[in-house]
């Protein structure tokens, strides 16, 4: 990192530290787009409240915190709660600083592959090609991206626990990136254990450790379960009790919580008769998990940091309860593929997508709670155009780099029979 990244980073925590100290703070903190039943700094707070006078917070339907995290995050609550805020700041900022790092050393590693494969590629493809400004410019983009990004300056001035996801996916990447597969394996499961949907990314995982090898796969597979059992225990040695994986795991399996958010789950089982919930439960929690992850492995098979990325954005959307925080996160990684933004053909609708509906959903909200002079189908037509805009952003990205891994072997003008051929997607 040079001196301009880290000047950034203090424009970054001084943007940070100017809002935790306005009322927008206590807006956000409150905000459905921002707060859910996993992450509100409230329900933490009352949480490490009930740990520390020995009631067991998972005995009702309130804290739905990892264990560790509530007792790791006790002792700051209870004897330094004002500085609280420059906890997250700083927390927030060693998650740009670890993705601006983590940037850097996948161009150094994209620059090493492509002097190995640079005699097959066509010779009109230098702009699909990285540059060694790209060593520059592309981290200062992600750190760009993530410490200017209005939805993680609010998730972070609101005290949400996505701020402590956020580093430990920024330190998976790290890890990912250098490849250290020990704590790989143990931040994953974690976070896994913490938040269930991040058990997808054992698949570029795997294919960063275990590409040619099924035995060396199945090792690390069995490293990855030691490793969620190691968790699961370190939370009963802090709790006694087996009571938190129902209060975590089994709270976001079941979505017990029909709280709005800017998901999908909510509104749907809202209207769920209850003998058909348990169908559509497994049918969602399929397509938020497993459903695309084999398709995409194998498609992604050469690029796990591009099918992590996929999947990462692909959990924000699908989950059972998302936040705005989750999104800004993956939208911070998207400048690790500008070599792929000239074949990306959606901006202008994506942009439109998320501007009009996060502006939506405002509105929404106050019309349907507080003025009484709407229904949730507003609120919820709000958030499902935000989800179309991610899947139209995420389906463009990847259409991008197949077009130019193609166009890196075969050129960027095709004739066919005197014509300019056309790639398209069917």
């Amino acid at each position: 990192m040079d001196i301009k990244s880290y000047k950034l980073l203090i424009l970054g925590g001084a943007v940070r530290l100017y809002f935790s100290r306005t009322p927008l703070a206590s807006l956000i903190g409150n905000r459905v787009e921002f707060a859910t039943p996993l992450n509100s700094y409230k329900r933490m707070q009352e949480g490490v409240f009930l740990l520390e006078h020995d009631i067991d917070p998972y005995s009702g339907d309130l804290v739905h915190e990892s264990p560790l995290v509530l007792k790791g995050l006790s002792w700051i609550f209870l004897n330094y709660a004002p500085y609280l805020p420059l906890l997250y700041i700083f927390l927030d900022l060693l998650t740009a600083a670890l993705l601006c790092i983590m940037s850097h050393w996948f161009v150094k590693y994209k620059l090493q592959e492509q002097r190995l494969e640079r005699k097959h590629y066509a010779k009109d493809t230098e702009e699909l090609q990285y540059h060694n400004e790209d060593n520059y410019d592309i981290p200062e983009l992600v750190l760009i991206a993530y410490l200017f990004n209005p939805l993680t300056v609010m998730s972070c001035i609101g005290l949400t626990s996505t701020v402590f996801s956020n580093l430990f996916l920024a330190l998976f990447f790290f890890a990912l990136v250098k490849g250290y597969l020990i704590p790989c394996l143990i931040l994953l499961a974690f976070e896994s254990v913490r938040s269930f949907y991040p058990i997808v990314l054992i698949a570029p995982l795997l294919l960063v450790f275990a590409r040619r090898s099924y035995w060396r796969g199945f090792c690390v597979c069995l490293l990855f379960a030691a490793a969620c059992m190691l968790i699961i225990g370190a939370n009963y040695l802090v709790m006694n009790s087996w009571n938190f994986l129902d209060g975590t795991l089994g709270f976001i399996f079941y979505f017990r919580d029909l709280q709005p958010n800017i998901g999908l789950f909510w509104y749907f089982f809202t209207e769920m008769f209850e003998h058909f919930r348990i169908m559509f439960l497994i049918t969602f929690q399929l397509n938020a998990t497993v459903l695309y992850l084999v398709p995409l492995s194998i498609k992604l098979r050469k690029e796990p940091l591009l099918l992590a990325t996929v999947l990462v954005a692909l959990m924000s959307v699908f989950r059972a309860y998302p936040s705005l925080g989750d999104v800004g996160f993956y939208l911070a990684l998207m400048p690790m593929w500008k070599r792929c933004w000239k074949y990306m053909a959606h901006g202008f609708v994506v942009f439109a997508f998320f501007l009009i509906s996060l502006s939506m959903m405002g509105a929404l909200w106050h019309l349907w709670i507080y003025a009484g002079s709407a229904n949730a189908n507003f609120y919820f037509g709000a958030t499902l155009a935000f989800c179309t805009g991610q899947i139209f952003l995420i389906t463009d990205l990847l259409f991008a780099q197949v077009k130019r891994q193609f166009c890196l072997y075969n050129g960027q003008k095709i004739m066919i029979d005197g014509e300019e051929a056309r790639i398209i997607l069917e």
